[in-house]
């Protein structure tokens, strides 16, 4: 399995779960072996905002989502919150890159922080101690004193901060836009070729 194709993507509890099911969607159709990590409250929110309603299994939760998407299930691995023999557990296995979307304010902290409680923490903990790619896609507002100190921290240390903010400019005639609007962002910083939305500046010349 090439290293180049493998990914971690984390979906907590923050508000946004369109966010992270869209992008774990693109990123399987790049033929990327996706690692998916769920904490208990973004199944809570899953079932809120998308009403999809997650087994608690990392097992039975990998079928449901390849049943939904389609995907290629050799493609995607659910990963239980304490699975610590899991290869983003460990620098000399699991991959380069990591996608935290939605990211909590809790979760942040707690990256920021060192800490590593759970496999989502630790699992940015080593891609940032092996100085692989971290994104952390945060959806909080308004954001406190000790939420921007956070994001500053770790923007010192090369995580790039990338807040669920969508913009308008491609003229966006539903939420499925606007979340393809934050899918692409994170995908252009990944390098993976996408085609949601189109570039600033080309469709507006004549």
């Amino acid at each position: 399995m090439s290293k180049e194709k493998r990914i971690t993507l984390a979906w907590t509890g923050a508000s946004g779960a369109p966010y992270g099911l869209r992008l774990l969607e693109c990123l399987l159709a790049a033929d990327y072996h996706v690692y998916l990590l769920i904490s208990s409250a973004a199944r809570v929110v899953l079932a809120t905002e998308h009403n999809l309603k997650l087994p608690a299994g990392p097992d039975a939760a990998k079928q449901a989502l390849v049943a939904l998407l389609g995907c290629d299930a050799e493609k995607l691995e659910v990963c239980g919150k304490e699975d610590w023999f899991s290869p983003v557990a460990s620098g000399s296995a699991a991959p380069k890159q990591m996608v935290v979307c939605p990211c909590s304010a809790g979760t942040l902290a707690a990256v920021a922080h060192g800490m590593s409680d759970n496999l989502i923490e630790r699992a940015a903990d080593v891609v940032l101690k092996e100085r692989g790619q971290l994104l952390m896609v945060v959806r909080e507002t308004p954001f406190s004193t000790l939420h921007l100190e956070n994001m500053l921290k770790l923007s010192k240390m090369g995580v790039t901060i990338m807040p669920a903010a969508p913009g308008f400019y491609h003229q966006p005639k539903s939420v499925e836009d606007l979340v393809d609007f934050m899918v692409a962002r994170v995908l252009d910083h990944l390098g993976v070729e996408q085609g949601l939305v189109p570039r600033w500046g080309y469709d507006q010349r004549s």
